[in-house]
């Protein structure tokens, strides 16, 4: 087996890491490029030319390579974040972001816009900590409720993270059987009064869920 001497790099200018994405899409014909390309061609670690340009699209756009990705939404990648945590039932890792099973967007989508993986899990939490203050219904529009009756992406992950992400009813998870499908449930029933809260809210499978209609 032959010894392979590695080159050592220094620590690169801003301009040594635009010029290499620039060579490396100039002779590869690469009219956009992502992050698996530039890794297969370039000198530099990618996470390098993240931490030194905030994200691996404003690199793009100072080097004028055109993006290959397509644009997520924050909103967008918050419900895919929010779909894989409650399949696997615990904080994702970045890997699991790359599991098609599991995530529609890869991770190198959420180090696209934030940077790095953890300030995609820092944002995420900080978003779940806004408080919302109740919203009363209209002046003139008779109503018995104080709230909504739809429950947003917000409420909705707060609820299934306090119930462990398990039905209240019988204990199915998603984690342990992919095929099952977590809705929230207002305890006291909507149609009977019951407020669109936290404490009026539960966790249920769908089957349960579907059993319980309207029923205290």
């Amino acid at each position: 087996m032959n010894f392979e001497y590695l080159e050592y790099h220094k620590r690169a200018t801003d301009e040594e890491l635009i010029e290499d994405m620039k060579k490396v899409s100039q002779e590869h014909g690469l009219s956009s490029m992502s992050m698996r390309e530039y890794s297969q061609y370039g000198r530099f670690d990618c996470s390098t030319i993240i931490r030194r340009f905030g994200t691996w699209n404003s690199a793009l756009k100072i080097a004028l390579i055109g993006l290959k990705n397509k644009f997520w939404t924050e909103e967008e990648l918050f419900e895919n974040l929010e779909h894989v945590w409650i399949m696997k039932g615990s904080q994702p890792r970045r890997r699991d972001m790359d599991d098609k099973s599991l995530s529609k967007i890869s991770s190198g989508a959420y180090l696209r816009y934030y940077g790095k993986w953890s300030e995609a899990l820092k944002c995420f939490a900080a978003y779940l900590n806004q408080i919302e203050p109740l919203k009363p219904e209209p002046q003139g529009k008779v109503s018995l409720h104080q709230t909504k009756r739809d429950i947003n992406l917000r409420l909705r992950f707060l609820v299934m993270k306090r119930d462990n992400f398990k039905c209240c009813a019988c204990g199915a998870s998603p984690a342990k059987d992919p095929s099952v499908e977590l809705h929230i449930d207002h305890i006291i029933p909507w149609a009977k009064g019951g407020e669109t809260v936290i404490e009026n809210l539960q966790t249920l499978c769908s089957k349960c869920n579907l059993g319980k209609s309207d029923i205290l």
